[in-house]
């Protein structure tokens, strides 16, 4: 019993000494592979532990906040057999980070005070005020500086409403006068006291004011954002902060580093994006692993396939070929994965940079370090490679005998008729998605398109070498007839299309997913655009750092000429709605308020039913054509989730509208959204003016401290959460295409050194050493246009559909340098590759490399 696992242990080392180069290239998948699974391994972990480091709350023991997530509360559809009216809990999307600081209810104070271990709780209110210089500071009441490790340096405690207390710097001493904005409108305060420099935040600078001047800045009468607690003596914060969860259900309560998730609301944005992001990747990563590990090691068996005849003939068994194959793979495998996780941490770093350069993060969020990624990336690298031996093994575990004698001499037979009706059933599919934004919109249109895209590329790898085989005998009647490296191209990759086709597909993967990456957002970040521009039809935009006030647009709407004033108030709802298979989901979608009396002469967001005039507080909404199928709803029917602050909204659909992508999803009465914003200011106002008196308006309203300039080139609604996105699909490309590279210079090299014997027979036999290398040019420039043909015949479809179900052309708004790029680089990789394996390949000579095997 003993003996053969012994020889079968002796034959897998021997095969891996004697077969190096097929095998370095599977380590090489292998290696990259588990780098980047490691790499985004850690950004999900990063999501759920990492964070941001308190500033201001570092002298208190627990802060407690409202919690900043919203969920579905949707029921489930009850499971068939279940009876009506037994609840089933919610399934569904991830929930949503809040991005407006979300209400404390009603009493949380009192309540957390009551708590056993409690020994006393001061409240924080943070109002953005402006300074001189333009730049935008955070203003607090005096008693929040219990929470800090800030101290008085000079001066006193704030008192009246026109003091201020501030951090040492260049000019700021006890008795200046400093001037401070709210929401536009200029206030003089007189400074009363010094900060000591040490200890104070550094994220954003502070001031601080008396507590009834804080009440009266703020929209919400200085309701406390968030309370600081102190425990008493003996007390253990984390105790205190779960007995304070438990009293008063649906607070989040922070002790240690958890702190600073109350205290930066764009902690837990940062969280929810890490996961998010580092899920999808994962998911992609893998597909792309094993499509590319398939690949690689497809070339090794296929490069062995004499070795397999012969296993085959002395009377291998084929579960002792699948057995051969697997330990060999993860002998290599388990090496190149071990090897790749360090790598993967560093990885984790330059994501960490990219994100945060493209403001999709914050810059001093703290990755989580810990072995769970490399744990997790091991049994996912290592499971794909042993998926991916379980294909390449198929068929020549499966071969008779004597078939497997004959292909190790012709080479493997075209694939079957079964796999081409598979790949053109899947085709077919792929196509058939790619229409589903013809005659649906909103995020089933997106999905579908991006789901076409991958079913494509998944009928391309089963088609490939068919495909490929069918291109080169229509090429080759024209290539036989051009010169003696043509003919022997057209004849080699005639003969060979399994061979070429792996080349082929590698590239043909990268430019579709590459072309589908960058065109999908282009097309939409197009139409919004085109949406914004037109839709604003007032003559000035009028806005202030950090926010307009209601004062400041009094101001506006008094000034000679102005006609009309309407402000508006960007902030985010979180949705309920139902997924295709009845599941509760959550969606994340923009939302505006306006002022449904000032839209004829500044805002035309061509209405299609119903009438703005009706939009009236809370409880009356207008939804854009794209979310109306969306979310399931016409006029009447009624819309729930939460407003941006994690109040539940309830409202009914009084109006529909096509201009959603440059608008938003959702539209509101202004006062309705502003209060339910961190500081309830509007964020800026459409003003028309009468006509002649655009000069003279703009004069007056910048003489007042604002900002005003032209309604052209207005900005799309969510325009900085699209290029967000547009730069984690961007990041998430180059990291896809650097892997698909290393995939093809591998394929390449060993599709190349494979033919090292062909090669050497093509010189013997009277073939110049040009001829050879012309032969090879020849292939290379056939391998780079037909990758390129089909990537983009892989990317048309979706691309299309999509096009036309968002903006109605058919010809659609892709980026043409970077597409450009996308596929030049692809090419040009191609013929770099194949052309250094090919002068390596024919560094020995002729006779020698013949002599060289059996």
């Amino acid at each position: 019993m003993g003996a053969a696992p012994l020889r079968m242990g002796r034959l897998v080392r021997a095969d891996v000494r004697f077969h190096r180069g097929g095998f370095v290239g599977v380590a090489v998948a292998i290696f990259v592979a588990t780098m980047l699974v490691t790499g985004l391994g850690v950004l999900v972990e990063s999501g759920i532990r990492g964070g941001l480091a308190p500033e201001r709350y570092t002298q208190v023991d627990v802060v407690v906040g409202a919690s900043q997530q919203a969920e579905s509360t949707a029921p489930a559809e009850p499971p068939p057999g279940v009876p009506d009216g037994v609840p089933v809990p919610p399934s569904g999307d991830l929930p949503i980070s809040l991005p407006e600081r979300a209400v404390l209810p009603d009493g949380a104070a009192d309540a957390v005070a009551a708590v056993p271990g409690v020994a006393s709780v001061v409240a924080d209110v943070t109002v953005p005020l402006v300074d001189a210089a333009g730049l935008v500071v955070e203003a607090h009441p005096w008693s929040a500086t219990a929470l800090s490790a800030v101290a008085l340096r000079d001066g006193r405690a704030p008192e009246a409403e026109d003091e201020v207390v501030m951090v040492a710097g260049p000019g700021v001493e006890v008795g200046v006068t400093v001037l401070l904005a709210h929401g536009g409108e200029r206030a003089e305060y007189r400074v009363v006291g010094v900060l000591a420099e040490t200890g104070a935040p550094t994220r954003a600078q502070h001031v601080y004011l008396s507590d009834d001047r804080i009440a009266d800045l703020d929209p919400h009468g200085g309701t406390a954002q968030v309370l600081g607690v102190f425990v008493a003596e003996g007390a253990a914060p984390d105790e205190v902060a779960e007995a304070i969860r438990a009293a008063v259900p649906g607070l989040s309560a922070q002790t240690g580093a958890g702190r600073g998730d109350i205290e930066f609301l764009d902690s837990g944005a940062a969280r929810m994006t890490l996961i998010a992001i580092g899920s999808a990747f994962v998911g992609t990563c893998i597909l792309v692993a094993l499509f590319i590990v398939a690949g690689t090691l497809s070339l090794s068996v296929q490069a062995r396939r004499r070795d397999f005849a012969l296993l085959r003939a002395v009377g291998a068994s084929p579960r002792q070929v699948h057995s051969l194959i697997a330990r060999e793979v993860l002998s290599v495998a388990g090496v190149a994965a071990v090897l790749g996780i360090l790598p993967g941490y560093l990885l984790s770093t330059a994501l960490q940079t990219a994100f945060v350069q493209g403001g999709v993060i914050p810059g001093d969020f703290a990755l989580a370090i810990s072995p769970i990624p490399a744990a997790g990336a091991l049994l996912l690298v290592l499971g794909s490679a042993w998926g991916a031996a379980a294909i390449a093994a198929r068929r020549p575990a499966r071969l008779d005998p004597v078939e497997a004698l004959r292909e190790s001499a012709t080479g493997a037979r075209s694939i079957g008729l079964p796999r081409i009706i598979v790949g053109i059933v899947l085709a077919a599919a792929g196509v058939s998605l790619s229409t589903v934004p013809l005659v649906a919109r909103g995020e089933y249109a997106r999905g579908a398109a991006a789901g076409a895209a991958m079913v494509l590329i998944v009928a391309l790898a089963v088609l490939g070498p068919w495909l490929v085989g069918l291109v080169m005998r229509l090429l080759g009647a024209v290539l036989r007839r051009t010169t003696a490296a043509g003919f022997l191209a057209a004849e080699n990759s005639i003969a060979n299309s399994r061979r070429m086709a792996s080349a082929i597909l590698p590239l043909a993967l990268g430019i579709g997913l590459g072309l589908v990456q960058v065109g999908a957002p282009a097309i939409v970040a197009a139409e919004a655009a085109a949406q914004a521009e037109a839709g604003v039809t007032a003559d000035l935009r009028v806005s202030a750092q950090a926010g307009i006030s209601t004062g400041a647009l009094g101001v506006v709407s008094d000034v000679p000429g102005v006609t009309q004033v309407n402000p508006v108030t960007v902030s985010m709802a979180a949705l309920d709605y139902r997924d295709l298979d009845g599941s509760p989901m959550i969606g994340e979608h923009t939302l505006q308020g306006i002022a449904p009396d000032a839209v004829s002469d500044t805002l035309d967001l061509r209405v299609q039913s119903g009438g703005l005039e009706a939009l009236d507080g809370e409880h009356a909404v207008a939804v854009s054509t794209d979310m109306v199928q969306t979310l399931g709803v016409d006029l009447g029917d009624t819309v729930k989730g939460r407003f941006g602050d994690g109040t539940p909204l309830e409202a009914v659909v009084v109006a529909t509208y096509e201009r959603g992508l440059g608008f938003g999803d959702l539209t509101m009465e202004a006062d309705a959204v502003r209060l339910h914003t961190t500081d309830a200011l509007t964020d800026f106002a459409l003003v028309a003016v009468a006509d002649g008196a655009a000069s003279d308006v703009r004069a007056s309203l910048e003489s007042a401290g604002l900002l005003v300039q032209g309604v052209g080139g207005q900005k799309a609604a969510g325009a900085d959460a699209q290029s967000q996105q547009g730069w984690v699909n961007l990041v998430a490309l180059i990291v896809i295409l650097g892997y698909i590279a290393i995939a093809v210079i591998n394929t390449l090299v060993m599709a190349t050194a494979e033919r090292s014997r062909e090669l050497a027979l093509l010189q013997l036999i009277g073939s110049s050493r040009r001829q050879v290398r012309a032969m090879m040019r020849t292939e290379a420039v056939l391998i780079a246009v037909i990758a390129a043909v089909f990537g983009v015949a892989v990317a048309i479809p979706p691309l299309m559909g999509m096009s036309i179900g968002v903006s109605g052309s058919p010809i659609p708004a892709l980026p043409l340098g970077m597409s450009g790029i996308i596929i030049g680089s692809m090419s040009v990789l191609a013929l770099v590759a194949l052309w250094v394996a090919t002068i390596t390949t024919m560094r020995v000579r002729p006779i020698d490399e013949i002599g060289s095997r059996q």
